[in-house]
């Protein structure tokens, strides 16, 4: 049975998404565990709710990146991870630790990549005037937000839309489509050729909700 590690640095939203979309389509996937870069991350709480294996491994702690990257690597690898999922995770990840799990490695970004890479992605769609935003699910390479798209879910920008009013719009769909994904990768329908993702048996990989 393939397992999951997830990666989170807050609520997990996310995450707490994959893991009850899971239960109610009852996949055969084993949550390995959660790891957050400091203990304070809510969404331990719910792993532990949940009966998941959940660790804080903290980043103060240590020097330099490439030392909380190798934690981290050791950690991941202890449990057994097929797939690591980053849901939430605010760190830049280093080279080796994304080479190491190179072809295993997914994120959510809350934007139509390569549209508004980075942060503040809100506050800049509408700076933009953009009429529509959204979430991307990616495969993670070395450039930021720069990784084969798995798929993406569109949602309309609305007159007197706010940042905060546009990401939870934004967040809605993130919580559709991660799932999704995640549950495509598990089935083994996904082929990462050049910086695309092809879906086997081809169907649709962006959503306009």
């Amino acid at each position: 049975m393939p397992s999951i590690v997830t990666l989170i640095s807050g609520r997990g939203s996310n995450f707490e998404a994959i893991v009850k979309t899971a239960q109610k389509e009852q996949w055969p996937v084993t949550f390995a565990g959660v790891i957050a870069n400091h203990s304070a991350a809510k969404g331990l709480d719910f792993a532990r709710s949940q009966g998941i294996p959940a660790f804080a491994i903290e980043h103060k702690e240590h020097a330099t990146r490439e030392s909380f990257d190798a934690a981290l690597i050791a950690q991941i690898d202890a449990l057994g991870a097929d797939l690591v999922v980053l849901a939430g995770f605010m760190r830049i990840l280093t080279p080796s630790f994304i080479r190491h799990f190179e072809g295993r490695l997914i994120n959510i970004h809350p934007a139509l990549l390569p549209a508004f890479p980075g942060l503040h992605t809100h506050e800049r769609a509408l700076e933009a005037g953009v009429k529509e935003h959204g979430a991307t699910v990616h495969f993670v390479n070395e450039g930021v937000d720069e990784g084969p798209i798995i798929c993406q879910a569109s949602v309309p920008v609305q007159a007197g839309d706010t940042a905060d009013t546009l990401a939870a719009r934004v967040l809605a769909a993130e919580h559709q489509i991660y799932p999704r994904a995640v549950k495509w990768f598990l089935d083994g329908r996904l082929r990462i050729e050049g910086n695309q993702v092809k879906l086997q048996p081809p169907e649709s990989q962006f959503f306009k909700l």
